[in-house]
């Protein structure tokens, strides 16, 4: 086998496992006609965590460019989840919040999806899982420092 083709498979398996899930959570979504894709489901859960924060800061938290996530954020906007304010720090920045409607489906989904990564869990196991993540953050270290 060729150097590096065990690392390079271990990335594609990495890409095949996000996608897997990507599925998954769509399945979800449609299955409880939840009215929105993975993606919006991304800027969301972002939220959940923090609201207040810069488009920016959102994008790079979600992995999506600035384009990508300006679309996200109008559909957000026209199911009334999301509203973006200016910033009071810096008037070319938008700050992005969930709406009262965006809380509300917060509550509705969010233990649905639980139940996804609880299944998930028992599945795989406690002791897996953190295995697991240790090994993937060495090789998140390893690849910021090439």
């Amino acid at each position: 086998m060729r150097e590096g083709a065990e690392f390079r498979e271990l990335m594609l398996q990495v890409v095949r496992t996000r996608m897997a899930f990507r599925r998954s959570m769509q399945r979800t979504l449609k299955k409880n006609n939840a009215g929105i894709t993975f993606e919006m489901l991304q800027v969301l859960s972002s939220l959940w965590h923090e609201q207040g924060i810069s488009q920016q800061i959102l994008a790079e938290r979600i992995a999506k460019d600035k384009a990508c996530l300006t679309n996200l954020m109008n559909n957000l906007e026209k199911k009334g989840y999301v509203c973006r304010k200016e910033d009071p720090n810096d008037r070319r920045n938008k700050l992005v919040f969930l709406t009262p409607a965006g809380e509300e489906f917060k509550e509705q989904i969010r233990p649905v999806l639980d139940q996804v990564y609880v299944y998930a869990e028992h599945i795989i196991g406690i002791e897996s899982i953190e295995t697991m993540l240790s090994e993937l953050n060495s090789v998140y270290d390893v690849l910021e420092k090439i």
